[in-house]
């Protein structure tokens, strides 16, 4: 018996199936255009700096990625891996993270093992930092013909960390995209409307009951639009900072006005005292936490107020299935909305504390719930407004019949009428007198922001878009007129060299300084000095000939050369060169020909050694240099 044993265990360890690296992902010109990574991806919790550290990781340090894994709140040094073969045919494809509240993201594209791009991204980063404008994250990736990719992912978050990777073709993503900006727009929309209706409705019949429900619902529209990543987006793209501290800070606030616009439609002043003290105590606490909460721990205010919408959820569902079962019609149509609310919270709820596991958003539920819960309760409102509006008519007969029967009281009712309608015509005289005001004032806004479009934000000159539109209106003048318009074209010599040297933050402060310097040499108000690109600076000189553009630029290129530049306490020796044309503008097509023949110019004083000043001569088609002391 014992012999059979060990033969049983030698047969089992042949036969039985041994833990095996897992597939990497083949793709070509016929996989589908959606395809799921999270089974394709591995995780690494190990704590790696560097790229090169990441690829010495054994393959014992990565692990399949499991269902949950990230679906937690706070995730710190959390590395994923996707190998990707690709086919034959070339393949551009995004990946896609499924959740556009992560706060920073790293990703290295390695093709064949060489790195050929990377990425930093993620709500701790300016906006303009992610490589595809988009509300969630996406990373490019460009595969060619029979290649093998790897793309390591880097993940840092003190929120929900909750991921779905994607591999995405463009088209697809596009249509994606579509579908999302819609649906959350035609959501955004709907919340607003709903919640300017009611502002409007609570200024002019100063209902608190309206005035807490607008304040629930516009509060409740801006927390869905930084969940959403719209406010990110279009609200404060350069200031992460408020992304980081927005959701913390309103979704105590959204509940504080649910709770107050609950006590108002509920009327707990009349049914229970202790309700209303409850409430009361429970809406200071919550705007205490909205205030506290940027300055606590971002995963422990999140946790905090997981607990804290059940908490309340559950409150107002008790008060209204209380008052329900006493009778309360409001109570028993609100008691059906927050069911939706109560529900949806309590799900994401589950699927942010891990919980529960689910492949969509853990936002998706509560949003979907509160949607409809916000939609439900302005019917609920509406049918109380209608109930009193119908009260009051009820009172206005009653009225009515009195004054017909008091013959002394009429006269005194018609006066109180047109004295009513004079109020009346004066409140929508004001109101028409405020609207022109909004809109003047919306005017001047425009066009500040107009003006703002035109200006670069690094050197504070203006624009490729303000200089052909200047360029333009100068071609237009010089045709005319017949004077002769001059363009330059300068560039700041071996500038890559400079920015791998020491940097980009000291690339960009030399593009400030060099933009200063060029500024200060222009004396006349008509001379327009912009950035045109990169390290490329375009000037229009009207009214100037070819002799008169030379000695311009002969100086800007003196004054670069002398000019004492440092960068952390190093000397940047910075030369400059610049290409020049200048002729009288005969057609509408001409402006574009001297600007092309300004960077001809160009080129060839950056062919023939830099640091000089060369003009391009229309006649013969060739290049003027103009060398002077180094």
């Amino acid at each position: 018996m014992k012999h059979l044993m060990l033969l049983l265990a030698w047969v089992w360890v042949l036969v039985a199936p041994t833990a095996q690296a897992k597939d990497e992902l083949e793709i070509n010109d016929s996989s589908q255009p959606r395809i799921a990574l999270n089974q394709w991806m591995d995780i690494s919790t190990k704590e790696v700096m560097s790229l090169n550290a990441l690829m010495r990781l054994s393959e014992d340090d990565w692990q399949p990625l499991k269902t949950g894994d990230t679906e937690r709140i706070g995730v710190s040094q959390f590395w994923f891996r996707l190998k990707v073969a690709n086919g034959l045919g070339y393949n551009y494809r995004i990946l896609s993270l499924n959740n556009p509240l992560l706060d920073r993201i790293e990703i290295f594209h390695l093709e064949n093992g060489r790195l050929i791009d990377q990425a930093i991204m993620g709500d701790s980063l300016p906006f303009s930092q992610r490589p595809v404008k988009s509300t969630g994250f996406l990373f490019p990736i460009e595969m060619e013909p029979n290649s093998e990719h790897t793309l390591y992912v880097r993940i840092d978050s003190r929120g929900a960390a909750h991921l779905n990777f994607m591999l995405l073709s463009p088209k697809l993503m596009y249509q994606q995209m579509e579908s999302y900006l819609l649906l959350n727009g035609a959501q955004l929309g709907a919340l607003a409307a709903i919640g300017l209706f009611s502002l409007f409705i609570a200024l002019t019949s100063k209902s608190f009951s309206y005035a807490y429900y607008s304040g629930y619902v516009l509060s409740m529209t801006l927390l869905v639009a930084a969940i959403n990543g719209f406010a990110f987006r279009f609200l404060w793209p350069s200031l992460p900072q408020m992304q980081l501290y927005a959701i913390p800070f309103l979704i105590p606030l959204v509940m504080a006005f649910a709770v107050m616009f609950t006590e108002k439609l509920l009327q707990l002043k009349r049914h229970s005292v202790r309700q209303l003290q409850l409430s009361r105590a429970t809406a200071a606490i919550a705007v205490l936490i909205s205030l506290i909460s940027p300055l606590m721990p971002y995963d422990l205010a999140i946790r905090i107020q997981i607990i804290m919408v059940l908490a309340i959820s559950s409150m107002l569902m008790f008060f209204a299935i209380r008052q329900a079962i006493k009778g309360d019609r409001l109570a028993r149509l609100y008691s059906i909305g927050w069911c939706t609310m109560l529900a949806g919270a309590l799900y994401t709820g589950l699927l942010y504390l891990g919980i529960l596991h689910a492949d969509y958003k853990p936002q998706l539920p509560v949003m979907v719930g509160l949607t409809f819960e916000v939609v439900f309760m302005a019917a609920v409102l509406a049918i109380r407004y209608n109930d009193e509006r119908r009260a009051k008519q009820a009172m206005q007969e009653k009225a009515l019949e009195q004054a017909q029967r008091l013959q002394d009281l009429r006269e005194e009712a018609l006066r109180d009428e047109e004295k009513t309608k004079q109020q009346l015509e004066r409140m929508v005289q004001e109101r028409t007198l405020e609207l022109e005001i909004t809109l003047r004032e919306l005017n001047e806004a425009n066009q500040k922001l107009t003006e703002k479009a035109t200006v670069d934000s690094l050197t504070q000159l203006k624009n490729r878009r303000a200089f052909d539109k200047r360029l333009v209106a100068e071609g237009r003048i010089s045709r005319r007129q017949q004077t002769a318009l001059s363009l330059l074209m300068a560039d700041v010599d071996h500038f890559k060299a400079i920015n791998d040297s020491y940097g980009h933050l000291a690339g960009d402060e030399i593009l400030r300084q060099v933009a200063e310097l060029l500024q200060s040499q222009l004396k006349r108000p008509s001379d327009l000095l912009s950035r045109f690109g990169g390290e490329e600076f375009a000037i229009i000189l009207p009214n100037t000939s070819a002799e008169g553009a030379i000695l311009l630029a002969e100086q800007i290129r003196e004054a670069v050369l002398d000019a004492d530049i440092e960068w952390e306490g190093k000397a940047i020796p910075l030369t400059i060169s610049v290409g020049v044309s200048a002729a009288i503008i005969e057609s509408d097509e001409h402006p574009t020909e001297l600007l092309e023949q300004a960077d001809k110019a160009l080129y060839q004083a950056k062919q023939t050694g830099r640091n000089k000043v060369c003009l391009y001569s229309p006649k013969d088609t060739t290049v003027t240099e103009f060398r002077s002391r180094m």
